[in-house]
């Protein structure tokens, strides 16, 4: 019998481990996402194909909790204060993109010549994004903290929420087509909804936090493992029985615990358990797709799939475009969003089983879904390819021409903004140019003139006055961009001194080489005070930390000039090559641990 209980568990767990290790490096070594692998792996083991596993809904089922502790962890980087910043997004924009384009899909479903109501649960479902989807393409990308990335984890919160009212919506539409009488909205099942929420939010504000401390003085990593599973999963089914999304509860845990001072233990905890199971999520997906329903009814699926589709994107990008963003932001949000997702499936089963849609209408719908969601890596990625960078907005800024001035700094980032009061401080005349219009509108709330214009044009270096500076300060942080510009400055402007802000130390010997006046690594001086601080912070009298901070700038100076009068392996004095960094030597009286270590 155990040996028995062993293959029946071990087997399919070695099956799916081995789908999942083969196919996605494939795909994501031919640059068509690790998403798209997972669903393929998926599609080969499940019953359409190899048929191993017969019954993939249910480990779609045990799956969705990749999704819950997905929007756990998103929820630990939203502080309450944060999230309440995103409401206007959330009611907004979300609402928007929901009504809007359930509206589009509707009637889209009647133009294929579904009954109206069999028409909006179809769109209704495929209105709801995927959020494992999008939430992975947000995070890989590391897009989540921009604007877009926010806006766009406003409408996948927005439509976690509108789960409730669709599936209250689909029972009101499953007691009319049964002749029953419909009741309208339950006023006890929206008081426990509410209920829970604030269970959850009083629980996160007054008992988390003695929690964990309590379980942290067990010493335990796996003690507070589990504690942190238990917060995550009871949360989730808390929300389910109160008739809410298990995501909406992992993700209202997650913001009430962004203030935890274990915020960061807990989500190193969860985030390998969080990984597994949204790539065994994504191969559920993929079992879940029967090639034998769609080979039979193709016309009806190609049909729907293009049509909601194309009319989800148009919804979108009209929404998008309504609510201030540009061409090419509206149509990145159109290829993140235009596809169905996991939610559809609840909506769908309920719709089945309340006998508004039928099972051969749910089986179709479905398929469409999974489609969409299995073409979107690859929506994704022609999007990439396809769409261009809005050009850059010059408007209130002014281009260089005939500058005159005794300094000539190129890029006014943060090093060129501490670099330039010095001189700026003694009145010394400095021309200022930076490539980032932003900075410059920001650069003159705080009276500073800087002009728009790139360092690494000859025209550009010209009309700024190069050919008449008595210095060229070069203070892009772009190891590239400083190479090129010190081409053309020492090609074009020989008389000119120049100072440039190096990368590394390789990126400084190789400026050496190419001879510069003087260079200086961007971290290292603010190194030697930070290291300085710490041995005073340990007790040691200022006077001998200024010792020991001269020192070792002495001794780093003399090894660099070693260096560069003794030349390094062939190509590396060549600015086009990327110098890798090179050893620092030990500091005196220490172990030759340091030897391996590398200065960046």
């Amino acid at each position: 019998m155990a040996e028995v209980f062993i293959a029946q568990t071990v087997g399919p767990a070695v099956v799916l481990l081995g789908s999942a290790v083969v196919f996605v490096p494939l795909f994501r070594k031919l640059g068509l996402g690790s998403v798209l692998g997972y669903f393929a792996g998926g599609l080969l083991v499940g019953p359409s194909v190899l048929g191993i596993f017969t019954e993939p809904s249910t480990i779609l089922h045990v799956s969705e909790l990749g999704v819950v502790m997905f929007l756990f962890l998103i929820g630990l980087e939203m502080r309450p204060h944060k999230l309440w910043a995103l409401r206007a997004q959330i009611f907004g924009l979300g609402l928007a993109q929901v009504v809007v384009c359930t509206a589009l899909l509707s009637g889209a479903g009647m133009a294929l010549g579904l009954p109206p109501v069999i028409a909006f649960i179809a769109g209704a479902g495929f209105v709801l994004s995927s959020t494992a989807v999008i939430m992975s393409v947000l995070q890989e990308r590391g897009e989540l903290a921009s604007r877009q990335g926010q806006q766009g984890v406003s409408i996948l919160l927005l439509e976690d929420i509108m789960i409730v009212p669709l599936l209250a919506l689909v029972a009101f539409l499953g007691a009319l087509s049964a002749g029953g009488e419909a009741n309208g909205i339950d006023a006890v099942s929206v008081l426990v909804a509410v209920g829970a929420i604030a269970l959850v939010i009083a629980a996160g504000h007054w008992l988390l936090d003695p929690f964990f401390a309590l379980l942290a003085r067990a010493r335990t990593t796996e003690v507070l493992t589990a504690g942190a599973l238990l917060v995550v999963l009871g949360s989730a089914l808390l929300m389910e029985v109160s008739g809410l999304s298990m995501a909406m509860g992992a993700f209202l845990a997650g913001v009430m615990l962004s203030g935890s001072s274990y915020r960061h233990q807990i989500q190193t905890d969860i985030e390998p358990f969080k990984g597994l199971l949204m790539g065994l999520f994504f191969l559920a997906v993929g079992m879940s797709l029967d090639l034998g329903l769609v080979v039979s009814e193709w016309h009806m699926i190609l049909a729907l799939l293009a049509l909601f589709v194309v009319v989800k994107a148009v919804g979108i990008y009209g929404v998008a475009r309504a609510f201030g963003a540009t061409n090419q932001q509206a149509l990145r949000r159109v290829s993140l969003f235009a596809q169905g997702g996991e939610f559809a499936f609840v909506l769908y089963s309920a719709a089945t089983s309340e006998g508004v849609i039928g099972t051969s209408e749910n089986a179709v719908f479905s398929s469409v879904v999974i489609l969409s969601m299995a073409f979107t890596p690859l929506v994704l990625l022609a999007a990439d390819r396809l769409l261009k960078d809005d050009a850059v907005s010059t408007e209130g800024v002014e281009v260089p021409d005939g500058l005159r001035g005794r300094v000539l700094m190129i890029g006014f980032g943060r090093f060129g903004q501490i670099a330039s009061q010095l001189l700026l401080a003694q009145s010394v005349k400095v021309s200022l140019i930076d490539n980032d219009p932003d900075r410059i509108r920001e650069a003159r709330k705080f009276g500073f003139k800087v002009y728009y214009g790139d360092g690494m044009r000859l025209d550009i270096l010209r009309q700024s006055g190069a050919e008449s500076a008595d210095i060229i300060m070069i203070c892009v942080d772009d190891r590239r961009a400083a190479n090129r510009i010190v081409e053309l400055v020492r090609e074009n402007f020989p008389a000119g001194r120049l100072l440039v802000r190096s990368y590394d130390r390789g990126h400084a010997i190789a400026l050496r080489h190419a001879g510069v006046d003087f260079e200086v690594r961007e971290t290292f001086e603010s190194a030697l005070a930070f290291g300085g601080a710490g041995l005073r912070a340990l007790g040691m009298p200022p006077l001998d930390v200024g010792e020991v901070t001269a020192d070792i700038r002495q001794r780093d100076a003399e090894r660099f000039e070693a260096q560069v009068q003794g030349g390094l392996q062939a190509g590396r004095d060549k600015l086009h090559v990327d110098p890798r960094p090179e050893p620092l030597v030990a500091p005196r009286g220490k172990t030759e641990s340091a030897e391996s270590g590398s200065e960046p």
